[in-house]
């Protein structure tokens, strides 16, 4: 028997230094801090488009915590999903800008951005295509170079990720 997720709902990482942390989702992601446990050195975000109550949760563990490389055994990398490709840009030049860029690949279906935080946690910003345009993509993920800006002039302003939730049209307002 199994079950069925709709979706990942929040993701927990354990960090060397939680403020260092919180400065680099709160500028990099545009996170807000919802939620601070001072006893268990720990604090949740929020995604600024998001309905959900927490994103990410930080738990700070130290400098004597090791972080995992890739290549052991663990938590590879986190995906974030935007809205629209024009994002997807924006994104790489945040990440561009503040030293976090690792790189970046076209998986067919999806365009990635991959980047690290300060402890080498590393993520993944993508957009998907339109379900409907997936074609040969249906069942591979290739991993093949990115060419951003021949996916711009193709798919700018062609959102996929859903509907925003009434939260975000406030705060876009």
């Amino acid at each position: 028997m199994s079950f069925s997720p709709v979706r990942l709902n929040h993701a927990v990482l354990f960090v060397s230094d939680l403020e260092r942390s919180l400065r680099f989702y709160t500028t990099v992601f545009g996170m807000e801090v919802i939620a601070s446990e001072p006893r268990a050195n720990a604090a949740f975000l929020r995604l600024p488009h998001s309905g959900n109550h927490h994103d990410l949760g930080l738990f700070g563990v130290g400098s004597g915590g090791e972080t995992k490389r890739r290549g052991t055994v663990g938590l590879y990398h986190l995906a974030w999903q935007l809205d629209t490709i024009d994002q997807l840009s924006e994104a790489r030049q945040t990440l561009l800008d503040t030293g976090s860029y690792t790189g970046e690949s076209s998986h067919g279906a999806t365009k990635s951005i991959y980047g690290a935080d300060p402890d080498g946690n590393e993520f993944e910003v993508m957009w998907m295509l339109p379900r409907e345009a997936w074609g040969a993509y249906e069942n591979t993920a290739p991993v093949s170079r990115l060419d951003l800006p021949a996916e711009l002039a193709r798919w700018s302003g062609v959102a996929t990720a859903g509907r925003f939730t009434e939260n975000t049209e406030k705060a876009q307002s």
